[in-house]
């Protein structure tokens, strides 16, 4: 998720900054048009981009030789859809890159992709398709949230898989290599992750059930069980 501050070569930084600026433009207008037509969001905005920076600070030791983060993506992507934390991700890295080294300015657009693109839009299709499924809001928090996690590892090991494919295999064996060091070690993270999700949106369906309401999240007067109902 952190590629570190001059690991790309220049011409694969260079190409994930164009491939991520367009959802990162989008976002932002995204974030006007939330701030402008629901002035009391802000709140709740400030609130999702403060849990995804404190949570994807976060630094773990992994056997693997690295170390691993939470991503806090999935709760945000979960209230106020993806684009709006392609914008929030991407403040959250660039103020990490800046202000605690996780990352770098030249490897800003590859870890966006993944952390701020990838991972939103994987947690809300994996959210949405699980209540479209039938399942509960919670059950359907946990997969938007652990997916959410997990996807920006798997997108970080291809990023680096293609910068450095193994030299025998090439990009298979590169991909596997680096899925190896990340993505594996992340799944009890991604776990622990989705079921943060859900203690989270537990406390906002006490707290702030109106603004899950005009969010789509809640339909008015939803019940919220730990089962199958919302």
């Amino acid at each position: 998720m952190h590629i570190a501050e001059g690991f790309l070569p220049a011409g694969h930084a260079a190409g994930w900054t164009i491939a991520a600026a367009p959802f990162v433009v989008h976002g932002a207008r995204a974030v006007v048009r939330e701030v402008r037509e629901n002035p009391g969001s802000t709140l709740l905005l400030g609130a999702a981009g403060a849990f995804t920076f404190v949570l994807s600070a976060v630094k773990l030791p992994s056997v693997t030789g690295s170390s691993s983060h939470p991503t806090g993506t999935g709760p945000g992507a979960i209230l106020f859809r993806p684009p709006v934390m392609a914008l929030l991700g991407t403040v959250v890295l660039l103020f990490q890159a800046l202000l605690l080294a996780h990352g770098g300015l030249t490897t800003l657009g590859a870890n966006a992709f993944a952390f701020a693109v990838v991972g939103p839009w994987t947690g809300y299709a994996a959210y949405r398709l699980t209540r479209a499924a039938g399942a509960g809001l919670m059950p359907a928090v946990f997969a938007g949230v652990a997916l959410a996690d997990l996807a920006t590892y798997v997108t970080t090991s291809f990023q680096l898989a293609l910068a450095f494919p193994d030299a025998e295999s090439g990009l298979v064996g590169g991909l596997l290599k680096f899925l190896g060091v990340f993505a594996v070690t992340q799944i009890p993270l991604a776990i622990g992750e989705g079921l943060l999700g859900v203690l989270l949106f537990r406390v906002l369906t006490v707290n702030a059930r109106p603004e899950l309401e005009r969010l789509g999240v809640l339909k008015p007067a939803e019940p919220v069980t730990p089962g199958g109902a919302a």
